[in-house]
């Protein structure tokens, strides 16, 4: 597995939120007119599109995405996919990376709510008007966030390739349908937690903090710089929903060298405010859990050092000094 790099021209939506169209998380690929140089399911590949000179198939040059046949008559290309959960988009990037002279000059986006797999009765609404595409980059849209969204129908004007669709969004969590005793990791993107801001990002994305299983490498976790003055580095997260936190796991998976010497967690119930404010706000927060010393490449249990402060909604996470951390689990019930 390869991990991205961070695009330093990459908005905010994109270390905020979690990609909704991941096939990683459960995204699918339902349906599309034609796919005859590459399949609809390599577009939701969450890790980097690859170009591998001189690979062919049988149909011609294989790419990394997905790619129709060159169109004869009138008409566009179209697909459906099944996003990873339920949820609001609030941006997206259609990457056409290594599609140069073949990639979809233009592409719109629909979206609906169904419980089951749409059909030429389904009413979609409007996530992306038509819009122009390039070859071999990134295009970033920040769209108002949507009503709730299962399905999107993707339309390229009128043919070629992408090789990446990426939804940023909220996960929906059916709170209704969740027994009141259950344990739920509520920093996991998939279940809505997101991170509000870090004060560092150098060497890996604080949003990495929230994936499912475990580290893949150390480009795949939360890494700052070094830090060559005092102080400490920390990111703030908004966690899946008010909670009562009872489990708490650290893990410096791949981290050796480079694995924080100590961490904590400072955590409140914010009913208010905006996510400057809370900026602000979550340095005079309480203790969650008290400094804990770190180890390099382990899983960290440190439940038994929580401190009880009824539910909270946000949590400031602190490493001492700098360092990487793969992933961060708070399980709690509904606060």
């Amino acid at each position: 597995m390869s991990i991205p790099t961070i695009d330093p021209l990459a908005p905010l939506f994109t270390k905020k939120y979690v990609n909704l169209a991941n096939a990683n998380l459960g995204a699918k690929a339902i349906s599309c007119s034609d796919e005859f140089f590459a399949p609809l399911e390599r577009m939701l590949n969450p890790e980097p599109a690859i170009f591998v000179p001189g690979k062919y198939d049988l149909n011609g040059k294989w790419m990394d995405g997905w790619e129709t046949r060159r169109k004869r008559q009138q008409g566009s290309d179209w697909a459906i996919i099944q996003l990873a959960k339920p949820g609001t988009i609030v941006g997206l990037d259609i990457d056409t990376s290594h599609f140069t002279g073949n990639y979809a000059p233009a592409i719109s986006i629909q979206g609906c709510y169904s419980a089951e797999v749409p059909s030429s009765q389904t009413t979609w609404f409007n996530v992306l008007s038509p819009a122009n595409l390039l070859g071999n980059q990134h295009h970033y849209f920040e769209v108002p966030p949507t009503e709730k969204v299962s399905h999107l129908k993707i339309t390229i004007f009128p043919d070629g390739g992408i090789a990446r669709l990426r939804v940023y969004g909220k996960p929906e969590m059916q709170w209704d349908q969740t027994a009141p005793n259950t344990l739920i990791n509520f920093a996991a993107a998939e279940n809505g937690a997101y991170v509000i801001t870090a004060n560092n990002e150098h060497f890996g994305l604080a949003s990495n903090l929230l994936q499912p299983h475990r580290g893949q490498n150390m480009g795949d976790g939360w890494e700052t710089r070094r830090r060559r003055e005092p102080g400490y580095d920390w990111c703030v997260i908004a966690l899946a929903g008010p909670a009562i936190i009872q489990k708490i796991e650290v893990d410096t998976c791949h981290f050796k060298g480079n694995y924080p010497d100590q961490c904590s967690i400072q955590a409140s119930m914010v009913t208010a405010g905006t996510d400057t404010s809370i900026i602000t706000e979550c340095m005079f927060w309480p203790i969650l859990l008290p400094k804990q010393k770190l180890e390099m490449d382990k899983q960290h249990d440190v439940s038994a050092h929580i401190q009880n402060l009824g539910p909270v909604s946000h949590i400031r996470l602190n490493i001492f000094p700098d360092g990487g951390i793969s992933r961060l689990r708070l399980w709690g019930t509904k606060g």
